[in-house]
């Protein structure tokens, strides 16, 4: 169920009076957007896709889709704060423990995912950290390579190999004040420079087994199945909201700017009409295979899983192709701070390397459509 009119409203009060307005210096200074989050927080966004019976908004990953694709286009540090939590709240929902969904849902707790590593990079599905059984607890050890929001948010959602089960994985939820974690930083990167992406390093980090996310060895099986459909499909819908401002950008700048030796605007002139239309007929086909994903996620239908593995790999290549042609299409003004089509432009490139890097989702639709095993 989407959300109400009303409720869509309150978003977009929040990103008129402060995501937006903070959304240059979040980016110039490469600061984590926390006066955004808290903002998004005190308007009930952290518990969007809580349970009603938690306390909850009670939305699904449509309502999720849709803030995210607002939230990307005036500021794409905090949609992937937020697209984090929210990947990381449809673990906890289906297997944490009453006070952590209560803690989310009452907007109170922002948690995100700790898969990537060092030695296993992208490969999300092949952790090498470590856990075993001391002193009645569980010990992990690990150099992730890159958590967003590592030093600000409340929670991970954490890898590792089994301690003793069958398969590659175990998901445990780690506090984010334990002892033992080591996040480096800041993040200096070329886009979202706010999220506060950085390595994080776990040397002989205690959790209760308790902390366990699902059956020891599932967590592989658990990341496909429920994490995996949301991070794509918001990861898609984090790459429409970019290219939806920047195709709007590329409009306003069409009709405002003259010509004034033919007394004509830019969109008079056919060659530039053309270009927009492009843009603006790519952006289009991008929403519809997101609403089309979708609708096989909600209707179950048999080629659910296909969609979900096409749809980052659609959207982020769309997104770099619609950013580069709306630099070029608005000539020396895109490259001018003011008009915030060049923060739009370096946002729009993060999607492609985020894993499952694009390659890989190829990999992966070429084996499922092949008969293949996906791993």
């Amino acid at each position: 169920m989407a959300p109400s009119q009303d409720y869509l409203a309150t978003l977009d009060t929040v990103i008129e009076s402060t995501v937006a307005p903070n959304a240059p210096e979040v980016d110039h200074n490469g600061t984590f957007p926390r006066a955004n989050i808290d903002a998004l927080a005190k308007a009930g966004f952290l518990g969007l896709v809580s349970a009603a019976d938690v306390g909850g908004r009670g939305q699904g990953l449509r309502a999720a889709a849709e803030v995210i694709e607002k939230l990307a286009g005036n500021c794409g540090s905090t949609a992937m704060v937020l697209l984090m939590h929210y990947s990381a709240v449809a673990v906890l929902e289906a297997n944490g423990g009453e006070d952590i969904r209560r803690a989310i849902a009452s907007d109170q707790h922002l948690s995100t995912l700790a898969f990537s590593e060092a030695g296993s990079r992208s490969h999300f599905w092949a952790p090498l950290s470590t856990a075993r059984g001391e002193n009645g607890d569980v010990r992990l050890d690990a150099q992730k390579s890159w958590i967003t929001s590592a030093s600000e948010a409340d929670s991970y959602v954490w890898s590792s190999r089994p301690i003793e089960g069958d398969g590659p994985m175990t998901l445990w939820l780690v506090p984010s004040d334990s002892a033992g974690l080591a996040p480096a930083g800041p993040f200096d990167g070329l886009g979202l420079r706010g999220n506060g992406s950085v390595p994080v390093a776990g040397t002989g980090v205690h959790v209760s087994r308790d902390a366990m996310l699902g059956a020891d060895g599932a967590g592989l099986d658990i990341a496909l199945t429920q994490v995996l459909p949301w991070f794509l499909v918001l990861n898609a819908s984090f790459s429409l909201g970019l290219m939806e401002a920047l195709v709007a950008m590329a409009a306003s700048h069409l009709t405002g700017t003259k010509l004034a030796h033919l007394d004509q605007v830019l969109a008079d002139q056919p060659v530039q009409r053309a270009q927009y239309a492009q843009l603006r007929i790519r952006t289009d086909t991008c929403r519809a295979f997101i609403q089309d994903t979708l609708n096989a996620i909600e209707n179950g239908r048999s080629d659910a899983t296909l969609r979900v593995l096409e749809v980052k790999a659609v959207a982020s290549e769309a997104a770099s192709e619609v950013a580069d042609g709306v630099m070029r299409l608005c000539g020396g003004s895109a490259f001018r701070k003011e008009l915030g089509a060049e923060r739009l432009f370096r946002d729009s490139l993060a999607a492609r390397v985020m894993a499952p890097t694009t390659e890989a989702l190829r990999d992966f639709v070429g084996r499922a459509t092949l008969g293949m095993p996906l791993l």
